[in-house]
């Protein structure tokens, strides 16, 4: 008997999308590809920080990892939504919104990575690999991808059934589409950072701050200030996450990353500022942090379409969103896991039906999502918005905070009806956009 022959995707993208996007395909019985423009995987703590993980997402990863519980091993829980406003001038704090039953996990951005890397096949992600350009064969059945080896300098093409764009909210795949396409900047930038502070667990530092934060370990804290505000939670490891927003002019984005290293002059321009807004123990912390980094924040208005022909987007090049929901990583996950069930279920025969499904399912819950995101980012940090007054922690009545929190972000806890068997809670609803074919 011939062997049936495996249809083949090819990934563009190493990160969290493209590896997630590579676990769901191999589970649908799929050959995977994957491209990655850096040299290698990721060590240590590289420039990256702290995500939180839906229960949705954990249990999707979990069935991806040989070993499931060492997702569980890898992060720590959240269990706890915080909001709290500051006084600058008086430094002290009150609560204004506090969830008890939020049932996220945190985890470094490399740790993640490294479990999804480990938990693939060898020789399915090529290191060093900057792809160059791609075209669609006549009669759409097959997609040409070009590629660069950064080592050697060799050109190699490699043909695939579908071409996966996981390649970021600045993604060259999708420029091809969509070539008037640009991102919509937030009016705001953030301070990010990871403090490791293994060794020096007894440090004044790390009894004050958790003297100030009496629930690191199981909370996501917000504090919010005039015209501001910062994230701060623990991660596994000894090592505590900070983000803080600021209110600026767009800055000039160069080369392909949102991302930037900070100089020591803007570093001290930062601390010095940090010290009119926040409570001394928060300051210290940031202070001792090294290599902090600016992130300029992005989204963009929903897409209409995240496929054309046999190729296809997914994480943040299908949609940009700003971090305030913890939606960037939880979504890539599950544009992945959905991806894969919707090849599964069609087969590469019939292919355009699998990705209208997948479309139909995913569009739907992203564009939402990335919209309320945008109206949480603009309420904490007291942007304008439309018909109401910019939100003031001071003076903001009970209702106005429990905007604040995380579970109102639609689709909180649904999940799709074609993972309703494998994965769904007794607590969470089920949601399917269906299409005919």
């Amino acid at each position: 008997m011939v062997q049936e022959r495996k249809p083949k995707a090819v990934v563009v993208g190493g990160s969290i999308a493209g590896l997630s996007s590579a676990h769901a395909l191999i589970l649908a019985g799929w050959d995977v590809m994957v491209f990655e423009k850096t040299s290698a995987p990721s060590s240590g703590s590289p420039t990256g920080a702290g995500l939180g993980l839906d229960p949705l997402s954990q249990r999707i990863i979990e069935s991806w990892l040989p070993q499931p519980e060492l997702l569980h091993k890898a992060t720590i829980p959240l269990t706890i939504d915080q909001n709290q406003a500051t006084d600058g001038e008086k430094k002290v704090r009150w609560t204004l919104t506090r969830d008890e039953h939020f049932n996220f996990r945190a985890a470094h951005w490399a740790d993640l990575h490294g479990l999804l890397y480990n938990a693939l096949p060898q020789n399915v992600i090529l290191w060093g690999y900057l792809s160059l350009s791609f075209s669609i064969s006549n009669d759409k059945t097959s997609v040409k991808v070009k590629a660069k080896v950064a080592e050697t300098g060799e050109i190699i093409e490699v043909v695939g059934d579908l071409l996966i764009a996981a390649d970021g909210c600045l993604s060259s795949i999708r420029h091809n589409f969509l070539p008037d396409f640009k991102l919509r900047y937030s009016g705001y930038c953030a301070w990010r950072g990871v403090l490791d502070f293994s060794g020096d667990e007894n440090s004044e530092t790390i009894i004050s701050i958790r003297n100030a934060y009496p629930d690191l370990g199981k909370c996501l804290y917000f504090d919010l200030g005039s015209g501001t505000h910062s994230v701060f939670y623990e991660l596994l490891n000894k090592r505590l996450n900070w983000i803080w927003y600021i209110n600026q002019p767009e800055p000039e984005v160069k080369g392909t990353s949102v991302t930037t290293k900070a100089s020591n002059d803007m570093i001290q321009k930062m601390h010095q500022q940090a010290e009119n807004i926040w409570i001394p123990e928060l300051v210290r912390v940031m202070k001792e942090t090294k290599d902090p980094f600016i992130n300029f924040i992005y989204d963009s208005d929903p897409l209409e379409k995240v496929f054309w022909d046999n190729v296809v987007l997914v994480g943040d090049a299908a949609h940009p969103t700003t971090p305030h929901c913890l939606r960037s990583t939880n979504m890539s996950v599950l544009d992945a896991a959905v991806l894969g069930k919707c090849l599964e279920k069609w087969g590469v025969e019939k292919l355009q039906s699998a990705l209208e499904e997948y479309q139909s399912i995913r569009l739907p819950v992203t564009a939402k999502q990335v919209l309320h995101a945008r109206c949480l980012g603009r309420m904490k940090q007291g942007l304008v918005l439309p018909d109401r007054e910019p939100f003031d922690p001071k003076t903001a009545r009970p209702e106005d905070c429990q905007e604040l929190q995380q579970r109102n972000m639609p689709f909180f806890n649904e999940v799709p009806v074609l993972f309703e068997a494998a994965y769904a809670p007794s607590n969470c609803t089920s949601a399917e956009t269906k299409i005919e074919g």
